[in-house]
Parts: structure tokens; C-alpha cells; sequence
């Protein structure tokens, strides 16, 4: 490696830039793939370490977490077994196929790194400026080398920035916060979906402990709203206690997030450098769930990381990783895609409320498009043409012109 008289560095088979639950998911299918991989986990904060999140933990990622021998990330706290969905008058609350857990980011992240530290990974601080490639890795700060680079140092990625790499370009940007939970909002999710720039919503949810995640998002691209103003910290909690009155009262901790959200088609280079989560620009564009593209892209780039790494072939994991998460989520990335766009249309979400109100599968597939791997299935769409009729003929008559 050409590195500076004098300096030294270590060589990884494997780097990976953020210890989130990508980062940390990326190290424990590395080990779960070869446990003896030598694997190094920065960061540039100390955990526990808080971020801005719903914090809601669905159980697709319980199921990929229990593949990777991880089977304690809910322990002590409490499943919300019903959701409630809203929009000016129309609403609807129904049981929920599988629970959700909400657990603060502070605990939840820090327990998958300390499973990855158990595992065999090393965890240090450390602050990513530089990264340059050569022919046997990658080259970090002129410090440490890696055979294989993960970058989940989300959605301000420094690892994406040197490949060049570009989301869809679409944004969002959400604000959270923690609240006392009043009696009605005990045990449940609580959207109610807002009147701004689509998607746009305010959520409650209860963690169980008395206190609630409660916050507003809304899609920015360009981070202008409408009339020219950019969206304020002011703005956002204005909307936030419009939906949901009493939410910020007692409120604390409240962090705002930008969240670079997914398109039509996902895009990893080639070579020895992989993108999972948010620095992949992997979020739900109709909600702005990233937990389980996160956990579960995470997973897969460890895994073919240590799978090339074994066959001396570290400058294949970039075309492996691209097919592996393709194969599982290129279809529903799509179909993310398609519900975002329709979302922006406040009669499509009223459909879809009215739709999920009178059938259960609905309201299944729309928790599964939001959280999960869902997608628009026939039914589904037969439902909301159906919710979309029952609009319609609720209308008022118009007055002819004269």
C-alpha cells in the first residue's frame, strides 16, 4: 500500500463504515458466514448513541436478525399489536398480522453492536474522511486497508460519496420526539396522514415505558416547500400538534433526519465496495421505514463480503451484493415506488383507509407494503379502485355552471 513514511495501518478482510443496524447486521452475517473473518466496525460516535427514527422494529427484521443468531433484540420490551391510519375524517384501526416493537434507536443499536462485538468484530470511534482504492482494497485515511468496504454510514454517506454513487434523489425530511402517552394512545400505532407536500404524515408511537415516539415527516426533495420557505424545525412541529394535538406537550429529545428515499431501481457498483441502508438510499418512499432494508441488506452484503473474501475475489462482492438485493428486493422496491406516487394523491389515501376499514386483507397488505416486503397485489388494488368508488359517489353533487 502507499502510505505516508512512518504511518502504520492494519488490513481487515472486512471495514465497515457505521455501526448502526446496517453496519452492525453487515458484521453479523460476515460472522455468521466465516467466524473468522477479521472484521473492524467504526463509528464516529460511542454507543449507546441516539438517532432520529420511529423507532418501530417490525418483525421482518426479528426474522432476519434470529438468521444471524440474534434472538434477543426485543427482550423487556413491550409489542403493539394494533395500527391506527388517518386522514381528516376518514380512519381506521385494525389488529395487526404480526406485532411491532418500538424501542429507542439508544437501545436498539446498541445491542445489535454489542451482538456483533460478541460475535468476533472489532468496534472502534473513529471518523471516515478519505478512502482510496488500490489493487488488493481499499484504503481508509491512509490507516486501515480493507479486501472488502461496507458503507452504512447513512444517508450523508462518505463511503457512497467516493464511489460516486447517487440515490433517487428524492428526500424526506422527519423531526422526533418523546412524549408522555395519554390513555388513547395506549398499545397502538397512531398515523394520521397530513396536507402537505405528499407523502406527509404525523405519527404516535407507544414505546410501553409511558412515553411515546411521536414526530411529523414529510417529502422535501429539494428541501423547498411549495411557496419558496424551506421546512423549519418551527414548521414541522407546527404540523405535528395540527394532526396530532397535545403530541409535543411534555415532548423531548427531538432530533430532525433527512431520509434519501428509494426509487425505481436500486443501483450498487462494482468492486470492493458495498452500500447497505441509508447510505444505499434505501427507505421506504411511501413511509420512511429503513430498519429492515437496513438489518436485512446488511446481512446479505456481510455474507457475500466473507463469501468473496474466501475465494480470493474481493473486486466480485460489488456485483454479488448488487444481484443478492435485487433478488430480494427489486420487486417491491417498484412497487414502493408506484404506492409513494399514488400517496400523493389525498383521494388514493382516503381510498386506501376506506379500503383497509372494510377488509382485513387490505389493511394487511398496506402494513406490509409500509413495513416489509409487501406488494400491490390484485386484491389490493381491486380494494382501493373499490375505496376510490366509494368516494366518489359520497361526493356532493356539484352545481352546474352557468
Amino acid at each position: 500500500m502507499n502510505l505516508p513514511r512512518g504511518a502504520q495501518h492494519d488490513t481487515w478482510d472486512l471495514v465497515v463504515v457505521g455501526a448502526g443496524p446496517a453496519g452492525a447486521a453487515t458484521a453479523l452475517g460476515a460472522l455468521a458466514e466465516s467466524p473468522d473473518l477479521r472484521v473492524l466496525l467504526l463509528d464516529r460516535a460511542d454507543f449507546p448513541r441516539d438517532k432520529c427514527c420511529g423507532d418501530g422494529i417490525a418483525q421482518h427484521v426479528l426474522d432476519v436478525l434470529r438468521s444471524v443468531g440474534v434472538d434477543d433484540a426485543t427482550d423487556g420490551w413491550t409489542p403493539l399489536e394494533h395500527l391506527e391510519l388517518s386522514r381528516e375524517e376518514q380512519s381506521v384501526t385494525g389488529r395487526l398480522a404480526r406485532p411491532v416493537w418500538v424501542i429507542p434507536r439508544e437501545v436498539f443499536d446498541a445491542r445489535l453492536v454489542e451482538r456483533a462485538v460478541a460475535a468476533g468484530a472489532v468496534l472502534r470511534r473513529h471518523r471516515v474522511s478519505r478512502i482510496r482504492p488500490e489493487e488488493t482494497g481499499v484504503v481508509l485515511d491512509d490507516l486501515i486497508a480493507a479486501r472488502v468496504l461496507v458503507g452504512a454510514d447513512g444517508a450523508h454517506s462518505v463511503v457512497r460519496a467516493s464511489l460516486g454513487a447517487t440515490g433517487s434523489g428524492r428526500r424526506a425530511l422527519a423531526l422526533r420526539g418523546y412524549s408522555p402517552t395519554p390513555d388513547s394512545r395506549r398499545g397502538r400505532q397512531v398515523i394520521r396522514y397530513g396536507d402537505r407536500r405528499q407523502p406527509s404524515y404525523a405519527w404516535a408511537f407507544d414505546r410501553g415505558d409511558g412515553l411515546t415516539n411521536v414526530g411529523y415527516g414529510e417529502f422535501v426533495d429539494d428541501h423547498r416547500t411549495r411557496d419558496g420557505e424551506g421546512v423549519t424545525r418551527a414548521i414541522l412541529l407546527e404540523q405535528l400538534d395540527r394532526l396530532l394535538p397535545g403530541s409535543i406537550e411534555g415532548g423531548v429529545g427531538w432530533r430532525a433526519h433527512h431520509l434519501p428515499l428509494s426509487g425505481w431501481r436500486w443501483r450498487q457498483p462494482d468492486g470492493p465496495v458495498l452500500l447497505t441502508g441509508d447510505a444505499a438510499g434505501l427507505v421506504n418512499p411511501m413511509t420512511g421505514e429503513g430498519i429492515y432494508y437496513a438489518v436485512a441488506t446488511g446481512v446479505l452484503a456481510g455474507r457475500t463480503a466473507a463469501q468473496a473474501v474466501r475465494a480470493g475475489t474481493p473486486e466480485a462482492a460489488g456485483a454479488a451484493h448488487r444481484t443478492a438485493v435485487r433478488r430480494l428486493l427489486g420487486r417491491h422496491l417498484k412497487h414502493t415506488w408506484v404506492a409513494s406516487r399514488l400517496t400523493r394523491r389525498p383521494a388514493v389515501v382516503d381510498a386506501g383507509i376506506r379500503a383497509a376499514g372494510r377488509s382485513q386483507h387490505v389493511f394487511d397488505s398496506l402494513v406490509e407494503i409500509g413495513l416489509g416486503d409487501g406488494r400491490i397485489t390484485p386484491r389490493l388494488t381491486a380494494g382501493l379502485a373499490s375505496g376510490l368508488a366509494a368516494g366518489l359517489a359520497s361526493r356532493p353533487p356539484q352545481l352546474a355552471r352557468r
